[in-house]
């Protein structure tokens, strides 16, 4: 099964718990005829892991992470996942990667990392290397590896992705990733600052620019649903992160680490969590796509957390059912 190139997919809205708990969103996602099923990092049923249960119940369904964290795995292993991952769903995977917040680098690694771009750098260097069936021999800063995976011609591509927030992970994205995966970034910031790091970092390698992956936050407004109670569920640790805070007010977005309140209302209030009607929903989202942003990802986790599985479905289904009918071909009269 060819994946849909329709640039709507579908984010895995909460860490799985079981595989039947993503196989609901595994079939919506088929049903629908989206682009492909995202996850985040889950440390209940490790991500991978539960990829690899979906493909195995729905297979032909694409995947990909949005993203996994870098201190868990030895490039190697990511690069072995990778493959196997795009082999049992029988199409291309997407590996995104991040570092994660500092805490958990220290919680997990001898140090944080001191140079994060450096890290993620080499990072999917020798993953996209790998995968492509080099012999890697790489002695970094923070990753060594001298090795390569053992020949599968018929394994489907993989995508190499990076989280990106700022300006300096977009430009180190422009010179090794595949893809470029944002996390609350708005449509105008993507386009005036993310975009052309991207493309500097892309002509400083000679090589294409990154196409853009961006998880976009939303809910419908719907009878007694609270307008910022979705969000604060939703990202509410984002909102609590002096990184991810950083990047909003780079955009405009006004928040600050101790308002977590405040910065979802004010979420709300920019777009950047989006919010209205189907149909305006699908209007937003399609600036996405006009200010370069090559596949949306819609993201219901808010309703889903304040209201469960069957809500976020129902949020889900209207949205793509709205962007659907406004990029329908009109006959001519």
């Amino acid at each position: 099964m060819a994946p849909s190139r329709q640039p709507l997919s579908v984010f895995q809205p909460a860490p799985p718990h079981s595989v039947e708990a993503m196989t609901a969103f595994g079939t919506f996602a088929r049903q629908r005829g989206v682009r492909r099923l995202w996850i985040g990092q889950s440390l209940h049923i490790e991500s991978q892991l539960a990829l690899a249960g979906l493909a195995a119940r729905l297979p032909g369904l694409a995947l990909g992470t949005a993203v996994a964290l870098a201190p868990l795995r030895h490039p190697y292993q990511a690069a072995v996942e990778a493959r196997s991952l795009s082999v049992m769903t029988g199409v291309p995977y997407v590996a995104g990667y991040g570092p994660g917040a500092q805490d958990f680098q220290r919680r997990l690694l001898a140090a944080p990392y001191d140079r994060p771009l450096r890290a993620m750098s080499e990072y999917a260097d020798v993953m996209r290397r790998l995968l492509d069936g080099e012999t890697v021999e790489h002695r970094g800063s923070h990753h060594t590896t001298r090795y390569r995976l053992p020949p599968m011609p018929d394994a489907p591509h993989v995508e190499v992705g990076l989280g990106v927030l700022r300006p300096g992970m977009a430009r180190t994205a422009g010179q090794v990733a595949d893809v470029a995966i944002t996390w609350l970034a708005p449509y105008w910031y993507t386009r005036q600052v993310l975009l052309p790091a991207l493309r500097r970092g892309a002509d400083e390698r000679g090589r294409a620019v990154p196409r853009i992956a961006s998880v976009v936050h939303a809910a419908v407004r719907r009878p007694g649903r609270r307008v910022t109670e979705a969000p604060l569920a939703a990202v509410g640790p984002h909102l609590r992160s002096a990184h991810y805070c950083d990047m909003l007010r780079r955009a405009g977005v006004a928040v600050d680490p101790g308002r977590p309140e405040a910065g979802a209302a004010a979420l709300v209030d920019s777009g950047v969590y989006v919010t209205g009607t189907p149909d305006e929903i699908a209007g937003h989202l399609r600036r996405y796509h006009e200010h370069g942003v090559d596949e949306i990802i819609v993201n219901v986790s808010g309703v889903l957390l304040t209201e469960g599985a069957r809500a976020a479905l129902h949020d889900l289904d209207a949205i793509i059912d709205a962007y659907e009918s406004a990029n329908e071909p009109r006959a001519s009269t």
